[in-house]
């Protein structure tokens, strides 16, 4: 039976759950667009000759905003959604917005003072249900491009740290919509699918069965790296890790979609995944030493950070997410902190390990923090209808994280050693083709959100 609504009116939980995401060369510019449709076409159309400027703009594509809860500056809907109205930082420099917010849906409304006054200060309806939300209120879709996210909010955690939140319950009813309508839109999907598998797997086969763009996950990927560096499609990955703070499923995510962003880039694609594991507490040193390639991967990385001997094993929560390919790779997630999000991989032919870090967090309260990666890649698939990276990555991931929280708990007992579980659903293969996504440039300057009122 499918998640139920979670009905709930308190102030939003921990806000230090957080979020990201230069351009693809996969994406077409509107010029390599139009030259690809023919310029003499445009202008037997329009009695414009080459040279010539139309008067009107483009069409903004017009997109329903459904959040789970923005009431705190902090909450992930805040960061997006002021972006897509406003612009965003992007290249060392503002971009505008080229997408128009056109309805918002929010699941916690009543604790969600914010979203009522921006909306009320940018003339945005506030839509009760999904549906008006993608709809207009009408009976059809009505919108160009659906943007879900469903990161914060007051919503319970089950027994294995899952935090039910209402991804699914979110896209099954724009799902719905789309069907009805016999077309559908672009979709992005903030963070994982779901904390649930079937429900993640459910959202992807609807995206391929009616053929529309999916996006989501971490923006870390494409946040700004030391070095400003992509592994080259094809590069001969042998074992990888990545460093960075997991205390919990929100923040594992993150980490867990850094090494995707890498794997996937691997000699041959991605093959699928055979295993996830988990081992929590001292336990995780003990599978460190067991296993040289990740050690030696750990030790690169506390050289590189100039960091004393053993100042991973002193940290607050040790834990390690342990992935095994279908190829053979191997992959792990290893708390740590003090190095960011830093991926280390071993690479067949190179004598040292290939480190690329992403670092410098600033701070969420502002017009150009962290996240603008995201807004720039939703408003490139909103515009091209192209997924900016093959969307069985966010599958992958989604089912890594899954797995990975499930590990420790069988017939509801807990062992700091959890369970090899095999997953032969997730053998799904791709190559990877897209150029480098993340952020280049100057970093913005930090500068209050636009608002539309004082404070």
């Amino acid at each position: 039976m499918k998640k139920r609504q979670v009905e709930v009116a308190a102030e939003a939980a921990d806000s230090s759950r957080i979020t990201q995401t230069i351009e693809s060369n996969s994406f077409l510019t509107r010029r390599e667009m139009l030259g690809m449709t023919g310029m003499a076409g445009v202008a037997a159309l329009t009695g414009l000759g080459p040279d010539a400027v139309a008067e009107t703009a483009p069409k903004r594509p017009r997109i329903a905003c459904l959040v789970s809860y923005w009431g705190l500056p902090t909450s992930h809907a805040d960061w997006i959604i002021n972006k897509l109205l406003d612009g965003y930082w992007w290249k060392g420099a503002h971009t505008p917005s080229r997408v128009e917010v056109v309805s918002v849906y929010v699941h916690q409304l009543d604790t969600s003072l914010l979203a009522q006054k921006v909306c009320k200060a940018k003339n945005i309806p506030i839509y009760k249900t999904v549906g008006e939300a993608v709809t207009l209120g009408g009976e059809e879709l009505a919108v160009d491009g659906v943007v879900i996210v469903a990161e914060h909010g007051n919503y319970p955690t089950d027994l294995k740290g899952h935090w039910l939140l209402p991804r699914w319950w979110i896209y099954q009813q724009v799902v719905k919509v789309f069907e009805q309508s016999k077309r559908s839109v672009p979709v992005f999907n903030d963070k994982h699918l779901s904390y649930n598998w079937d429900d993640a797997k459910w959202m992807f086969d609807k995206s391929r069965e009616l053929k529309f763009a999916l996006t989501g996950g971490s923006s870390i990927p494409t946040y700004f790296r030391k070095p400003e560096i992509e592994l080259a499609i094809d590069t001969p990955i042998k074992n990888s890790i990545v460093v960075g703070g997991a205390p919990d499923e929100g923040a594992i995510s993150h980490c867990i979609d850094v090494l995707q962003a890498f794997h996937d880039r691997r000699k041959g694609g991605e093959t699928g995944v055979k295993s996830v594991q988990s081992i929590r507490g001292p336990e995780t040193w003990k599978w460190v030493e067991a296993n040289p390639w990740a050690g030696n991967l750990l030790e690169a990385v506390r050289k590189n950070f100039d960091l004393p001997p053993g100042h991973f094993q002193e940290g607050r929560r040790a834990n390690v997410c342990i992935v095994e390919y279908n190829d053979g790779t191997n992959g792990a997630v290893i708390s740590g902190e003090g190095v960011g999000w830093t991926y280390a991989g071993e690479i067949v032919g190179q004598k040292d390990p290939t480190l690329i870090s992403m670092l410098g967090w600033p701070g969420p309260i502002s017009q150009y923090h962290a996240a603008n990666g995201h807004e720039h890649w939703i408003t490139e698939m909103m515009l091209t209808g192209k997924e900016p990276f093959n969307a069985e990555r966010l599958l992958l991931s989604t089912g890594i994280v899954n797995h990975y929280m499930d590990s420790n708990w069988e017939d509801g007992r807990y062992s700091a050693v959890g369970r090899r579980i095999e997953t032969p659903y997730m053998n799904m293969s791709y190559h990877s083709t897209h150029g480098p996504l993340f952020e280049t440039g100057q970093r913005p300057p930090n500068t209050p959100y636009i608002r539309g009122f004082e404070s």
